[in-house]
């Protein structure tokens, strides 16, 4: 089904006409200025994509140039202290500020699937995660789906991920975690001060093209079409604003549309060499957009990054309906998981009461409605319609 941004909008219209949302709908007057924070990463390309295209603008929405910031801690904080009002942030993120910090966060929508991988330096030997015994290994955040997804296969091998001093001593069945921004992590597994990372793209396809380092896995062949980065707002906000909220959806949902429709120009348009939102060239993300041949990563390759080429998913994806059943299980996985840090209150947070408080699904189901179904982001999410069962197979 080809959709152009007269029909988009039109069917946005109609499903939004029986909604409770203010009348009339489009009315700018008082609504906010949209402003997105987002990190170098391409978690952030639907918001992205939705600003270059002039989605939001499509919606009416008076919107700045989304702000490039280094960190997800100050991510979180220029968030809370209210500098930008729309973000994408890692599942676990939103998780931890909502039921730790009471922060009044809510998703709205996933912003991605997939897009990450565990990456190993060519000379280390590493083919599996037993190899990672005694290894140093990079995270981006505690609360990430990469630290997570990366201990799912430490325990899954025999291994007990520790966080110690890297000068520290390993057990022969223990794997050193820390911390390192993302856009470090190429540089630091050249210079030898690390084994291997897990991370968002651009910076796996940055280490192959820049230092001929290797996929391990991609996390997407581990827990299929897995969610990573979500849109999230304040609660507040939607609440006083929920048209507002809408409109910011209906963007995001039609960018992630045409992007999963044109990974080419997707790659050319946030690009250095294109649009600049990030600090890698083209090249660099065809790859991400593009490259998950099994010629490069199947049967045969050492490492082999696709043990699953039957599932139906991409080096990454986009869908954005937030599946309660995913939220449900990394919540699971947290209390699981080991981190720095207060993480008491996970023992008590129940994963049905999590699902229900953290995510309003109400406007990306509007919003997905209009554009034609869960369908035109592709079979498997038209056969599961809005309840699924999630599939990992390590």
């Amino acid at each position: 089904m080809k959709m152009n941004r007269r029909s988009f909008l039109r069917g946005v219209g109609g499903v939004l006409a029986g909604a409770a949302l203010p009348s009339p709908l489009l009315a700018r007057v008082g609504e906010p200025e949209l402003r997105i924070g987002y990190l170098p990463i391409t978690d952030a390309t639907p918001l992205l994509v939705a600003h270059a295209n002039g989605y939001f603008a499509d919606e009416g929405l008076k919107v700045a140039r989304p702000v490039l910031i280094r960190s997800w801690s100050a991510l979180v904080e220029a968030f809370l202290t209210g500098k930008v009002n729309c973000v994408h942030m890692l599942l676990p993120i939103p998780v931890w500020m909502r039921f730790n910090r009471r922060a009044r966060v809510k998703v709205l929508a996933w912003n991605h699937t997939n897009g990450s991988a565990v990456t190993v330096a060519q000379r280390s030997g590493i083919r599996g995660f037993a190899d990672l015994a005694g290894r140093q290994i990079a995270v981006p955040f505690w609360y990430s789906m990469h630290n997570v997804i990366l201990q799912m296969g430490l325990r899954a091998a025999g291994l007990r991920p520790v966080i110690r001093p890297q000068n520290a001593p390993l057990a022969a069945r223990e794997v050193n975690l820390f911390i390192l921004p993302p856009p470090e992590m190429p540089a630091a597994l050249a210079a030898r001060k690390i084994d291997g990372f897990v991370v968002a793209e651009p910076f796996n396809a940055l280490a192959e093209e820049k230092i001929g380092a290797r996929i391990l896995r991609f996390t997407g062949d581990i827990w299929q079409n897995h969610p990573c980065c979500v849109v999230v707002m304040d609660e507040s906000l939607i609440r006083r604003r929920p048209a507002f909220a809408q409109k910011v959806v209906n963007g995001l949902v039609r960018a992630q549309l045409w992007a999963s429709r044109n990974p080419g120009a997707t790659a050319r348009l946030l690009g250095r060499d294109g649009k600049g939102y990030l600090p890698v060239r083209r090249r660099v993300l065809e790859r991400v957009f593009s490259g998950y041949e099994l010629s490069r990563y199947g049967p045969g390759v050492v490492p082999q990054a696709i043990r699953h080429p039957d599932w139906p998913v991409r080096r990454i994806g986009f869908q954005p309906y937030p599946y309660p059943s995913a939220t449900r299980f990394i919540v699971r996985e947290l209390k699981q998981t080991v981190m720095e840090g207060d993480r008491a209150f996970l023992g008590r947070l129940d994963p049905d009461r999590a699902a229900a408080e953290l995510v309003d699904d109400r406007f990306v189901k509007r919003a997905v409605t209009a554009a034609g179904g869960l369908g035109q982001f592709g079979p498997v999410f038209a056969e599961s319609g809005w309840q699924r069962e999630e599939v990992i197979d390590l």
